[in-house]
């Protein structure tokens, strides 16, 4: 995945503090493949929300703030 997703797109998604929950689009070009879903204080909630998606076909990632 690190070749899928660059390291600018990261931390421009990666929170001060909480989860962001993100998902990854394979058809778009590199550099524009993440994009931001919603933001979470708790794991707990992020996990719930990633697991309620009703897109099976999604590639989802959760990015931990750095606080």
């Amino acid at each position: 995945m690190s070749s899928d997703v660059t390291e600018a797109e990261k931390n421009a998604l990666t929170p001060e503090s909480g989860f962001d929950l993100c998902g990854i689009d394979y058809f778009e070009s590199i550099g524009r493949r993440l994009y931001f879903i919603a933001h979470y204080e708790r794991y707990q909630d992020a996990l719930q929300a990633k697991k309620e998606r009703e897109r099976p076909d999604e590639y989802l990632i959760l990015y931990k703030g750095a606080m």
